[in-house]
């Protein structure tokens, strides 16, 4: 090959190089810039529909603490994600029967969107956390003092007798270890008290006359009074320690009523936002209103 030929096709093999490199380049530009980004990690694929660990961390974020608990005990992730799977299975199938498309199911999807709304809305107006004073705790347990033991949280136990002898020899005899009870059952002359061996239950205001009362925040639980002197004879009084369970009961009754009181509260201060949000509304009844307007219930 001439020199002149060799520098041709030397030539041609340069450009041709360039080219090819040139090509390569911009391919090697177009595909760093398609890199696909990296997908998010699969936990489950049903059916071919993938459950995203972003969706199960998501799902088990909106679970209640005490509910998150209940799996914890109970299988852990791993029962959450098995229930995951089943709602989706169940979700297909009523895809594949056409339950989505139901008009009422729509319309129930409908109205339940409308409640989130409005929640979301009054949770809003009603940030104002609602709580209660200690005041307003004590009047309303006032108010329902029938339903409290009292302060002073001790069994109440009773017998009359018609004499003050008769009623000292059975302080003395209580005194060295004599049941009350049965001295009650046997020798009292209160017929209310008498067959329950003179036991009144818990300690409550009224609960007994004054000059009884009296005495019984003067003693100590297993003690039995001296003879008190009243109109109706000489009654001996005895307290003792209530039951864990009366006391049980008794914290959830305070609790109850607690619970009462707040949601009044919280009832009241809607009423207020409702009220604030109807003043500035225009509302006007339709003619069709009578058929309702005019039915007020049964009386």
């Amino acid at each position: 090959m001439t020199p002149f030929r060799s520098l041709i096709a030397d030539r041609g093999t340069i450009r041709m190089s360039l080219f090819l490199a040139g090509t390569l380049a911009g391919l090697g530009l177009a595909l760093s810039s398609c890199t696909p980004q990296q997908e998010e990690p699969v936990v489950a694929m049903v059916n071919g529909r993938t459950i995203t660990q972003i969706e199960f961390d998501q799902r088990w974020s909106e679970l209640s603490e005490s509910t998150r608990s209940r799996y914890d005990k109970e299988g852990g992730r791993r029962r959450f994600l098995d229930e995951l799977i089943t709602r989706e299975l169940l979700m297909q199938e009523a895809r594949r029967q056409g339950l989505d498309q139901n008009d009422g199911i729509r319309d129930k999807a409908q109205r339940y969107k409308e409640q989130l709304i409005l929640d979301e809305l009054l949770k809003d107006k009603l940030r104002t956390k609602v709580e209660l004073t200690q005041a307003e705790l004590d009047a309303y347990y006032e108010k329902h003092a029938r339903e409290l033991l009292a302060p002073l949280k001790v069994q109440v136990s009773l017998m009359l007798l018609s004499s003050f002898p008769a009623a000292k020899d059975l302080e003395m005899q209580i005194n060295r270890g004599g049941d009350f009870a049965k001295f009650a059952q046997r020798y009292s002359i209160d017929d209310k008290t008498k067959a329950k061996g003179g036991d009144l239950g818990p300690y409550r205001k009224d609960l007994v006359i004054p000059e009884v009362d009296d005495v019984i925040h003067t003693l100590k639980p297993g003690m039995v009074s001296a003879p008190i002197k009243t109109d109706n004879g000489y009654y001996l009084v005895m307290i003792t320690p209530l039951d864990k369970e009366i006391i049980q009961a008794d914290l959830a009754t305070h609790e109850r009523l607690r619970q009462e009181l707040l949601a009044d509260k919280r009832r009241k201060r809607f009423e207020e936002v409702i009220a604030d949000i109807r003043t500035n509304a225009t509302i006007r009844l339709a003619g069709a209103s009578r058929y309702i307007t005019e039915d007020t219930g049964k009386p």
